[in-house]
């Protein structure tokens, strides 16, 4: 069991305090976002307590604040040579986390999704895969990258998840349309999309490739729609986007 706080309770933090306290580990949150420390302590009882009073009862602290008010709050705060600090905050550099929070030296960076709290959701780490692996693995894969500008471009194939929604939402008000039953068509396009992705395997091995090649050979209704994405350079635009996100975030551009 781990001693572990929370800096920031809201929508980022919830679904990791319900799968720490699922776990058995002794969660602390802080009363900035007071509607979900209250119901995170009712529902998986973690302990609530004002900022520094989460630094003092935790040995791994995760930051989960605005990036517009994160050093404000960090710098008024105490912590210790011995704890570990994972920021899951956009843009904010692990020099700026190592100066914020000294004298602690064991800083990590990840970008937690929602579903976490229900397994499958990947977790890249910079610099090293602890603690997060310590604390959300095997249920959700930790990645460790090798350097600290992967994270700019794992925030931006994050939003890969807002295209493939936009597509499923076009695709399904389309159905809709065509059969007069707008609930059912787009039950059948989530039901669809998200029952294939659950036995796509999840190895690395060139598993995406592999099944888009399977369902689009020639002369299939697949092929037909990746053509026509083809030649109307939605790939192309979709690399354009993610390369413009991950520049911006760099300060690159």
């Amino acid at each position: 069991m781990k001693r572990v706080g929370f800096i920031g309770t809201g929508h980022i933090a919830a679904p990791m305090v319900r799968f720490l306290a699922s776990s058995g580990h002794e969660v602390t949150v802080s009363e900035r976002g007071a509607d979900v420390a209250a119901e995170l302590a009712a529902s998986v009882g973690a302990k609530v307590r004002d900022n520094q009073g989460v630094i003092d009862a935790s040995d791994i602290v995760f930051l989960c604040l605005r990036p517009a008010v994160w050093e404000e709050i960090v710098r008024g705060l105490t912590f210790r040579a011995d704890q570990q600090v994972v920021s899951v905050m956009a843009d904010v550099s692990v020099a700026s986390l190592l100066d914020a929070t000294s004298p602690a030296k064991d800083i990590s960076v990840t970008i937690p999704i929602g579903f976490l709290e229900r397994g499958g959701c990947p977790l890249p780490a910079f610099p090293k895969a602890e603690p997060l692996a310590s604390l959300f693995s095997p249920e959700n894969p930790v990645i460790e990258l090798s350097k600290e500008s992967q994270i700019a471009d794992h925030f931006a194939a994050s939003a890969l998840l807002s295209a493939a929604l936009t597509v499923m939402k076009d695709g399904a008000d389309w159905l809709g349309e065509q059969t007069g039953n707008p609930a059912g068509a787009e039950t059948y396009v989530a039901s669809l999309i998200a029952g294939f992705m659950r036995d796509v395997q999840k190895d690395g091995q060139g598993r995406i490739l592999e099944e888009r090649s399977a369902l689009a050979s020639p002369n299939t209704l697949n092929r037909v729609v990746v053509d026509a994405m083809e030649q109307a350079d939605t790939r192309a635009t979709i690399r354009t986007v993610m390369q413009a996100l991950s520049d911006k975030m760099k300060g690159t551009t």
